[in-house]
């Protein structure tokens, strides 16, 4: 019994042995395993070449000063066609929104009334007239009579002023016949201006009357050529171009002639050219402003009263300016940036305020200098400040280089050319 015991734990502890020599030697081979890959070299990854941009040094040169407005569009001469007379709509002679010309006929109403009436002022006259001519016979006897103290002084006069009552209704009556062929002529309503008119607001048919105050608006005109257009200007620039404005020594402002260009929504530019005549007397102290209006020649009658007019008013001497490409002007909220190359090529943020365009540049009033290089097309590829670039030069203004083609066969390549050198460099 004590053998077999003896037989048992020996066995036991062979196999704890052997277990252990196994995990051993497997911890030596995992780490001779890692030693052995440690030392093998491993790649790493390429790295990237900068990427390329487009930069250009802003233009510096003489701009002439001037304010822009908003306005709008407004016709010299406004009519608004009512009936004078009452009566039956006869006849529209027009086409809705056409151009007429001053004096076409435009409506008629039914003149058989009216030339009734003036028959019936015409008989009154000729009535009139009758008894004159027999107050002037009775008078002319009465005054022979008188002489030989035939009748009474009392009997002459009352022939005298019988002829004086008679030239009255004469007249009264002339004066009827003329008011009777006034209102004939009414009945034919004709342009009072030469202008566009608007539609027709009553259709033949229609009673239209001709109450004081209440006459029916039968349509509208409005002058084409030229026109107006009222703008609001700010005390600001009213002050800083106050020397142009005023009268007096230095004449009316129709005298002044100072010019105003305008320009539509959808225009490029301002490429209506007007002047400026009209200054009101007084500031609007609600809002700051004061209206001025300009007189803008229209001969194919583009511009039509109520359009939103772009207007710019120039102001004093050129005043020297640096401007760039819009497409460089970076937004960050309500700040507006350009990236700039420092002397090692890296893309610098410099914040900048704007002023107006210029002949498709905008002015640059405080950031940038002429000796600067900015950034102009690549600038989504640099995605942090300081970022390193390849610069490629072009014209301030020009557009954007052609992207490149796809490579040659090896050995056919040309040389590639330096575009890294400025333009004119």
């Amino acid at each position: 019994m004590r053998l077999g015991k003896s037989c048992n734990v020996n066995g036991s502890h062979n196999v704890i042995n052997a277990r252990y020599w196994i995990i051993h030697t497997m911890r030596l081979g995992f780490l001779v395993c890692l030693l052995v890959g440690c030392s093998q070299p491993t790649a790493g990854p390429e790295e990237v070449p900068p990427p390329s941009v487009s930069v250009s040094r802003p233009i510096q040169r003489e701009v002439a000063e001037w304010d822009e407005y908003t306005g709008r569009f407004e016709a010299v001469e406004t009519v608004e066609v009512r009936a004078r007379v009452g009566g039956y709509l006869e006849k529209v002679n027009f086409k809705d929104g056409s151009l007429v010309k001053k004096g076409d006929l435009l409506f008629v109403i039914d003149p058989r009334p009216y030339k009734a009436a003036l028959g019936r002022a015409q008989g009154e006259l000729a009535r009139a007239q009758a008894r004159r001519d027999l107050a002037k016979n009775e008078l002319a006897r009465a005054r022979r009579l008188f002489e030989k103290r035939v009748i009474s002084e009392e009997a002459f006069d009352t022939r005298d002023k019988n002829l004086r009552e008679a030239e009255a209704a004469v007249q009264a009556a002339q004066a009827a016949v003329e008011e009777a062929r006034l209102n004939l002529e009414f009945t034919e309503v004709r342009a009072p201006i030469s202008g566009r008119i608007s539609r027709q607001l009553v259709t033949e048919g229609n009673l239209v009357n001709d109450n004081i105050g209440m006459s029916t608006l039968l349509t509208t005109i409005v002058s084409i050529d030229p026109i107006y257009v009222y703008f609001e200007v700010d005390e600001q620039a009213y002050l800083r171009h106050g020397a142009r404005r005023r009268t007096g020594e230095q004449g009316t402002l129709q005298s002044a002639a100072i010019p105003v260009f305008v320009g539509l929504a959808d225009e490029e530019g301002f490429p209506h050219e007007g002047r400026l005549d009209f200054l009101d007397n007084r500031f609007d102290p609600a809002v700051g402003t004061i209206r001025a209006r300009a007189v803008v020649d229209n001969p194919d009658g583009l511009l039509t009263p109520g359009l939103f007019a772009r207007v710019k008013l120039p102001g004093g001497e050129k005043v020297p300016a640096v401007l760039v490409d819009d497409k460089a002007i970076l937004t960050d909220q309500d700040r507006k940036y350009v990236y700039v190359l420092d002397a090692e090529n890296r893309a610098q943020r410099r914040d900048i305020k704007l002023g107006r365009m210029s002949e498709g540049l905008r002015i640059v009033t405080e950031g940038l200098s002429a000796d600067d290089v900015v950034v102009v097309y690549g600038v989504q590829k640099i995605f942090f400040p300081g970022m390193a670039v390849i610069p490629q030069f072009i014209d301030m203004g020009a557009p954007p280089p052609p992207p490149p083609g796809p490579k040659l066969n090896a050995g056919n390549e040309p040389p590639p050319a330096d575009r890294t050198r400025e333009p004119n460099a």
